[in-house]
């Protein structure tokens, strides 16, 4: 196998280093939209097939970094309800991806990513008391989400952003909540046979990349308020939707 034929170039090495530093400093900063950016901006080089496995690699350089300090944080009765919905929702995720048209895959993740945004940004929450059943479903959302395309985060995120909880805690539970879904996606990815020699050049380029973006990204945090940090994942989050949405495809 000759290494520098699996390397990407040109325009796809573009695309792959914007959204691995991108990515690596919206998980390291604020907990989420990693998959958010990652996944639209590498879609546009690879398509989605290739660029769900690899965003899922990628976070396993999360899991080292991050999760440890999340361990002794979170609250265990907000991560099991959602893990669970996690595991429960994740499998038919998988069969979308593994047997979707790839072309509609792009349209409705990026359709799908501007939605979940907006649901954020227009600070909406779910208030009040509620049983597991919620976050339950939540997490099966999440885990639909996370088998197509890797984006477990967003629904469980407007779930933790109505708890009225520490941010530190919610920065926890999320990046356990991910590590979960993140390893049962990628088990699943491997057993329909989406993962093989062709993400090896793009892993071996986006890995470094995305892991400084963390490192870096993690250091940020707390030098700005919570509106600031959440502005600022925002507006990557946006940007990389809509550069990612096909229309452009003739102009590249």
């Amino acid at each position: 196998m000759n290494l520098e034929t699996l390397l990407p170039h040109g325009a796809t090495l573009a695309w792959l280093v914007a959204a691995a530093l991108l990515a690596g400093l919206a998980r390291g900063f604020s907990g989420f939209g990693a998959g958010l950016i990652f996944i639209p901006l590498a879609a546009v080089a690879l398509g989605l097939r290739q660029a769900a496995p690899l965003m899922l690699l990628l976070e396993m350089v999360a899991l080292l970094s991050l999760v440890r300090g999340a361990w002794h944080v979170a609250p265990r009765a907000e991560v099991v309800p959602l893990s669970l919905g996690l595991v429960l929702g994740t499998p038919a995720g998988i069969l979308v991806l593994a047997n979707g048209d790839p072309l509609a895959l792009r349209w409705g993740v990026a359709l799908i990513i501007l939605g979940c945004l907006g649901l954020l940004m227009s600070g909406w929450r779910l208030r009040g008391a509620h049983g597991p059943a919620v976050p339950v479903a939540f997490g099966v959302v999440g885990g639909v989400l996370a088998g197509v395309a890797t984006l477990s985060g967003p629904p469980a995120m407007a779930y933790l952003l109505g708890r009225d909880l520490p941010k530190q805690q919610v920065r926890a539970i999320f990046n356990l909540y991910l590590s979960a879904g993140d390893l049962l996606a990628l088990l699943g990815c491997v057993l329909a046979g989406l993962v093989g020699p062709q993400v090896i050049g793009p892993l071996l380029v986006t890995g470094p990349l995305y892991g400084f973006g963390i490192w870096a990204g993690t250091r940020m945090f707390g030098l700005a308020s919570e509106a600031t940090f959440r502005r600022a994942c925002y507006g990557l989050i946006a940007v990389a939707a809509l550069l990612s949405l096909p229309i452009w495809d003739g102009m590249r």
